[in-house]
């Protein structure tokens, strides 16, 4: 009996070190949702779901969808779920972030709080990513979509460029007997050349132009030229002239610098010594770019080429040439970016959706439409590949490869939200200033001068140098 026993103790004791070993087995690192996949096997991983952010235009979010739905289709044991916020973006990613409500990427905006959150550690090194990966690189991609807290620490990759150039009217121009703008940068207008033009296409309501001595300058029916007074747009002037927000070794504050003020001074004089472009208060009585060149209130408008989607739905002749040039021919590129988080869990699988959200294939009909660019450089160089969105399409005038694509290939300049660090700061208190400017109660000079001391304080140094 007590063999008996003990026979039946031994069994027992091999059954439940069994049950344990085939336990350890079904609960292996590789059906751990916490691990890191592989993207090798997609068969052999559970299922995971990813969390993203985004804001734009039910035209852009439909992009997303479609970007996000081919995505899911190659990788069947990932879904994502995105989540749209409208409104307050920046507040109210800040408090998800603030609450662990974080998602695994999100579109940041370099000009607001990614750089905040990017300073606090959140998100990764995406530099590790583009090392390794073999399918796109730093060389693969347009230049100035990357941005980086500091050189080799990447924190978000842009879906594409946008740049700036000088769209116009064309039946005007035929009506008045003048060329039209240039599209080739060798052939770009001087600023002087520039606004000789923008005065001849300047009105007045009895129909004098901007150079008759008799011109009205309270009473303008026809603007040669409209160009916001956002940084996006004067930025533009400022790098071509040789000019930067900030000293080329970040210590000094530069735009009360000769290069600077020249740009900014220039473009005030084109609203208050020539008349031919509309002050702030006169700007708030015109329409978007493409209603104000369709209705003939503006000859010219310097503006980004996202404009493009707004012009190819008007019905009119409408064309881009490039912008004038100061020293040296230069556009402005802006974008927002792709950025991921820290405290992903899926860090590979973040990846790959990021990768897939950057592809232009996944945004064509974003890019064909005129709203956004092809982020991979050889969409830009393939002869085949760049016909697929500027050709035969009525958001790509004739002037659109020479004028957009090849300036954003050769001449394009970062934001100065990616590389000048405390850039909203030192705005805050240059903006003011400028409003002065732009209305022609200061110079250029003495408004930079005038707050030079204050916006000092305000320079921590660039993000492009050690």
């Amino acid at each position: 009996m007590k063999r008996q026993k003990k026979s039946i103790m031994v069994l027992i004791t091999l059954l439940l070190m069994f049950a344990s070993v085939m336990s350890a087995c079904g609960t292996g690192a590789g059906n751990d949702e916490s691990s890191p996949s592989t993207n090798d096997e997609p068969n052999s991983k559970d299922s995971i779901t990813l969390r993203m952010t985004v804001w734009g235009s039910p035209d852009e979010v439909a992009a997303y969808k479609f970007g996000i739905q081919r995505f899911e289709e190659n990788h069947p044991n990932i879904k994502v779920d995105l989540q749209h916020i409208a409104a307050d973006y920046d507040t109210k990613l800040t408090t998800m972030v603030a609450g662990n409500d974080v998602p695994d990427i999100a579109m940041m905006e370099s000009g607001s709080i990614a750089y905040p959150l990017a300073e606090q550690g959140k998100f990764y090194n995406l530099q590790e990513f583009l090392d390794k990966d073999p399918d796109i690189n730093v060389d693969s991609l347009v230049p100035n979509i990357i941005y980086s807290l500091e050189p080799g620490n990447v924190i978000g990759i842009a879906p594409g460029p946008e740049s700036f150039g000088l769209f116009y009217n064309e039946d005007i121009f035929k009506e008045a007997g003048i060329a039209p703008p240039p599209s080739k940068l060798s052939e770009a207008w001087t600023w002087d050349e520039f606004i000789e033009v923008a005065k001849q296409l300047t009105v007045d309501t009895k129909g004098r132009t901007a150079n008759d001595p008799d011109f009205d300058p309270k009473n303008i029916k026809q603007y040669g030229v409209s160009a916001s007074t956002w940084w996006g747009v004067y930025s533009n002037f400022i790098y071509s002239n040789g000019g930067d927000f900030v000293s080329e070794d970040g210590k000094r504050f530069a735009l009360n610098e000769p290069a600077a003020v020249d740009a900014i001074q220039k473009i005030s004089d084109m609203m208050n010594v020539h008349h031919v472009s509309p002050s702030p208060v006169q700007a708030k009585n015109i329409p978007a770019t493409n209603v104000a060149l369709q209705t003939k209130k503006v000859a010219m408008a310097i503006d980004g080429q996202w404009a493009s989607a707004g012009l190819a739905q008007s019905n009119f002749n409408f064309n881009v040439g490039v912008m004038p040039v100061l020293e040296e021919p230069v556009t402005t590129v802006v974008c927002g970016m792709f950025s991921m988080f820290k405290s992903t869990k899926y860090p590979e699988e973040s990846w790959e959706l990021m990768k897939a959200l950057i592809d232009p294939e996944a945004s064509i009909e974003m890019i064909t439409s005129g709203t956004w660019m092809p982020s991979y450089k050889d969409w830009y160089t393939d002869p085949n590949m760049l016909a697929k969105w500027t050709e035969n399409l009525d958001a790509r005038p004739s002037g659109y490869k020479d004028a957009i694509v090849e300036v954003i290939l050769t001449k394009g300049h970062q934001t100065p939200t990616g590389y000048v660090k405390n850039f909203n700061k030192i705005m805050d208190i240059v903006n003011p200033a400028l409003d002065k400017v732009w209305l022609g109660q200061q110079t250029a000079q003495e408004a930079m001068d005038a707050i030079a001391a204050k916006a000092q304080e305000q320079v921590q140094g660039r993000r492009d140098i050690k």
